[in-house]
């Protein structure tokens, strides 16, 4: 009997600890349990139970180490939660999405066709539809490319917050791919800025390629951009002709992710 009340005090007593800041973080990485799941701080406040201070607290170190993104008011899952197991999913729900519209788009123009996400600072291309523009077209699907170098990256960036921006680019945006590629912090702003006056219509030229020019549009979840669509072709190609299509498709895969959108 002394045995079983001393057992039965140290369950007491080990049930009554506060959480380890492990088991604290595990709540909150919890809430996030849909690769595209975006949460305002009051959503994790109230699926973890944890005062919102600390909620608050642990989240933005979740952001500091790219555990999660923050865009806006709400939070999402950042390049190393999708990479060790998220991003299998978000990958095929915004491929399902998409696929339809991006045939369509590539048979309508007869150029090559992009469906990318952000993953880190770089853009991660996850399909691919049309004939490439030639053989010295590196973007393939599994491949990756800076994304302040692209009109994929950059439409999906013009989505982000400022500070998000700051923090994940500010190194990597010093390297230029081309003799045209953005290379400071205040010209990818006011790239960012004109893209959002353009209604989220990226456009480049001869930035990653010398040879080639993009058009792109972000694909948007509820709370914000969660990857891109864009169309490729040759560097003098008439590509703002493009704009009205590139922008219809964006929103048509938008919807369609909002309409497959499952509730918690």
């Amino acid at each position: 009997m002394t045995t079983l009340l001393s057992h039965d005090s140290d369950v007491t007593e080990t049930n009554s600890l506060p959480l380890s800041m492990v088991e604290r973080m595990t709540l909150i990485m919890e809430a996030f349990d849909r690769p595209l799941a975006r949460l305002t701080l009051d959503d994790v406040t109230q699926h973890t139970g944890l005062p919102r201070s600390t909620a608050h607290r642990i989240l933005d170190q979740l952001v500091q180490c790219r555990w999660l993104i923050h865009a806006k008011t709400h939070y999402s899952l950042g390049s190393r939660a999708l990479t060790l197991g998220g991003r299998e999913r978000t990958q095929h729900e915004l491929r399902s999405a998409a696929a339809n519209v991006l045939q369509a788009l590539a048979r309508h123009t007869g150029l090559c066709v992009h469906l990318t996400t952000l993953a880190g600072s770089e853009v991660y291309f996850l399909d691919m539809f049309g004939a490439k523009y030639d053989q010295r077209t590196p973007l393939q699907v599994g491949g990756r490319a800076p994304a302040h170098c692209t009109a994929a990256g950059k439409a999906i960036m013009a989505g982000l917050t400022p500070e998000y921006v700051d923090s994940q680019f500010t190194t990597t945006v010093r390297g230029r791919q081309t003799a045209r590629s953005i290379h400071d912090m205040d010209t990818l702003h006011q790239e960012l800025a004109r893209i959002r006056a353009r209604n989220g219509l990226a456009v480049e030229h001869g930035e990653y390629l010398p040879h080639l020019s993009c058009i792109g549009a972000a694909i948007r979840g509820p709370e914000g951009p969660v990857g891109s669509i864009s169309v490729a072709t040759r560097h003098d190609g008439p590509i703002r002709s493009l704009a009205p299509i590139v922008l219809r498709a964006a929103r048509s895969v938008s919807n369609t992710l909002a309409h497959n959108e499952v509730p918690h």
